[in-house]
């Protein structure tokens, strides 16, 4: 093989490595990654979550086993066994709280209970006593 030969194959060499180093940062690692979450997703799975099977199911995680679960769903508290693989997604966590309100509102609002407990009839004896204090002074 001549050095001619080598550096007319360098190129097409160099095109194949290219295009998989892009197949696999395009399409492989994405898709790893995603099977990870999923996989995580699956594994932090709980009593009390509630979740969506493939088939979607919607329900109440009653049991947890290693590889199966114990749905409940309805109104008459139906228990579904279902596999793990199963669970497409969680809806709402069992541990979840809800969302705290802004700082702005927390401050507000407690002068707006202070308004709404305090009636108008008791106000005015507030301001009464109020102004008798001052005019004592």
């Amino acid at each position: 093989m001549n050095s001619s030969d080598i550096m007319q194959v360098m190129p097409s060499i160099l095109m194949l490595v290219v295009f998989m180093g892009l197949m696999y940062f395009l399409l492989i690692r994405p898709q790893r990654k995603k099977e990870k979450e999923i996989s995580e997703m699956r594994a932090s799975l709980g009593v009390g979550d509630e979740i969506v099977t493939i088939g979607g199911i919607i329900g109440k995680v009653v049991k947890v086993g290693e590889e199966e679960l114990v749905i409940q769903v309805g109104s008459d508290k139906t228990k579904i066994l279902v596999k793990k693989w199963s669970v497409s997604a969680i809806e709402r966590k069992s541990g979840a709280k809800m969302i705290k309100k802004a700082p702005a509102q927390e401050e507000q609002q407690p002068e707006e209970e202070e308004k709404k407990k305090t009636p108008k009839r008791l106000k005015k004896d507030k301001k009464d006593k109020e102004e008798k204090a001052e005019d004592a002074e």
